[in-house]
């Protein structure tokens, strides 16, 4: 079974991007269910920097299948929107609160690829595949998300 790794890309009050030390944590009861999970805690604790300092921008976690974001993937980033800002403002621009998951299409295990990776937006609900091609980044939308329950969503076309 693959392990599913997370951590906090986050703004310094410097402007700088850093990236918080990777867990491999699963949820309570995830591994005896035969479930992946990382359990991400809402804050960074860097003693670098006083408490409330550092703005949490992507919960960022891989996807060892490469399957789209899952709902508890959604309804984690959601609650961190409510103890989080929905946009951090930084040098360049205005960046949205996101959880993001990398995937590899690679079918070889010991040369693992990263193809790109999945978004979803809180604020705006939106999820997004982006993958590299040719050296560049492609952004697709894959539709806004509509809750049917609060385990299941759907992707509505923009």
């Amino acid at each position: 079974m693959a392990t599913e790794y997370c951590a906090w890309l986050y703004a310094t009050p410097e402007g700088r991007y850093e990236m918080s030390m990777l867990s491999d944590s699963s949820r309570p009861g995830d591994a005896v269910r035969g479930l992946r999970s990382c359990s991400l805690p809402p804050f960074v604790d860097d003693s670098r920097y006083a408490p409330g300092a550092l703005k949490q921008i992507f919960a960022l976690h891989n996807h060892p299948f490469g399957t789209r974001l899952s709902a508890r993937d959604l309804r984690f980033i959601e609650s961190m929107a409510t103890v989080h800002d929905w946009e951090v403002l930084t040098r360049e621009g205005r960046i949205r609160l996101s959880i993001i998951a990398f995937f590899s299409r690679s079918k070889d295990a010991s040369a693992p690829t990263c193809d790109g990776f999945y978004q979803y937006v809180p604020s705006t609900r939106e999820m997004m595949l982006w993958t590299r091609t040719g050296g560049r980044w492609k952004q697709e939308s894959h539709g806004i998300v509509t809750w049917l329950d609060e385990r299941t969503y759907r992707l509505d076309a923009l």
